[in-house]
């Protein structure tokens, strides 16, 4: 099964004198397990895309989002099941908080979903973990008294209780310091591995983009412009440069490399990839005597 996006237009304000067009026959897909991402500057149609896949936003027609074969135009279609299948984290969630203890916050959303007190409590211990939370030193404490980056774990973790099959992450290492950024990003991909839940991940940062996705869209004015792996994407440099995005910097000192001499493979991500190619590609020079 999967998320499937077939030719989606989308008009805010439809039939009125101010409105605007937000998406253009986008098409789109989410396998399970997969970790995509998503780029385009700022009025590209990022939030309006992801907010069309858990129903935040319904489709204008029929047939035009589908999770696991559900219809999200169809009004029969149960959007209560459909949030807890996609799970959506917005930038900033911890402004979200509002529970008097980190426990009770995490429990929040499987409780309205109606499971067990004991499904909630396994749930609960299960989620803090994922995020690098231990049940024991977090659960009496205010989420409103803990730093930026704890809150972000929290506010990750009560969407994670509700056990989501797809998890969209809206620039979610927004505002965080360089360690918090890293270590939100591994466990990001921890739950990727573990729960096999598929990861759409929207950011400004192509860094981020580069170190945990695996196939990128790129939007322009409510477009698709380019989509497929990252080296396909990132290669693109040209169309890259037009669009205001810059190249990872791991890829940046590479293509640097390549426009003056030829030899170095440029589709490196990893700064220890990208040393080792550094240190290949010069000593394959002094060798070679050129």
């Amino acid at each position: 099964m999967s998320i499937y996006l077939k030719n989606l237009t989308f008009i805010y304000d439809q039939g009125l004198a101010f409105e605007k067009k937000a998406l253009t026959d986008i098409n789109f897909a989410v396998d399970p397990g997969e970790i995509i991402g998503i780029i385009g500057q700022s009025g590209s149609g990022k939030s309006t895309l992801v907010q069309h896949l858990n129903g935040l936003i319904k489709p204008q027609k029929k047939n035009q989002v589908l999770v696991d074969g559900l219809d999200l135009g169809d009004p029969e279609t149960d959007l209560i099941r459909i949030r807890q299948k996609v799970g959506i984290v917005f930038q900033y969630p911890e402004m979200q908080l509002f529970e008097e203890t980190v426990e009770k916050d995490v429990a929040f959303g499987p409780k309205n979903l109606g499971f067990t007190k004991e499904e909630i409590h396994d749930l609960v211990i299960d989620s803090l973990k994922l995020v690098g939370l231990s049940y024991e030193n977090y659960k009496g404490r205010s989420p409103l008294l803990l730093s930026g980056g704890e809150k972000r774990r929290i506010a990750i973790a009560g969407i994670l209780a509700m056990k989501p099959e797809y998890l969209i992450l809206d620039e979610p290492t927004a505002g965080l310091d360089p360690f918090a950024k890293e270590e939100l990003l591994k466990e990001i991909v921890s739950i990727n591995k573990i729960r096999n839940t598929a990861i759409i991940f929207v950011s400004h940062d192509m860094d981020e983009i580069a170190e945990i996705t695996n196939r990128i869209y790129v939007l322009k004015k409510g477009q698709i412009v380019l989509e497929g792996s990252k080296n396909l994407v990132f290669s693109n440099y040209s169309m890259m440069e037009e669009l205001g995005l810059t190249l990872p910097e791991t890829m940046k000192i590479l293509h640097e490399i390549s426009q003056c001499s030829s030899g170095i493979q440029v589709d490196k991500f990893d700064l220890d990839e990208t040393t080792d190619e550094i240190i290949r590609f010069y000593n394959h020079r002094i060798k070679s005597g050129n």
